[in-house]
């Protein structure tokens, strides 16, 4: 994803969220999608549809996590 389109999806989340510790970051070996963390901790990847220019966010909630 281009610098831009990273920075415009971090205000997002942090205005959708209610929560100034979200970062969306660039991913070291991809450019099609971005990474979504609170602090230190990874939440889930954003990826980008090229057809139509939507956004999805993926989250992947481990069974540990819900315990």
């Amino acid at each position: 994803m281009k610098p831009d389109e990273i920075r415009k999806l971090d205000a997002y989340f942090k205005k959708v969220f209610q929560n100034p510790k979200l970062q969306v970051k660039a991913r070291p070996r991809k450019d099609d999608s971005a990474e979504v963390y609170i602090g230190d901790e990874f939440l889930g990847i954003v990826f980008k549809d090229e057809d139509d220019g939507d956004y999805n966010f993926s989250m992947a909630i481990l069974d540990i996590d819900l315990a």
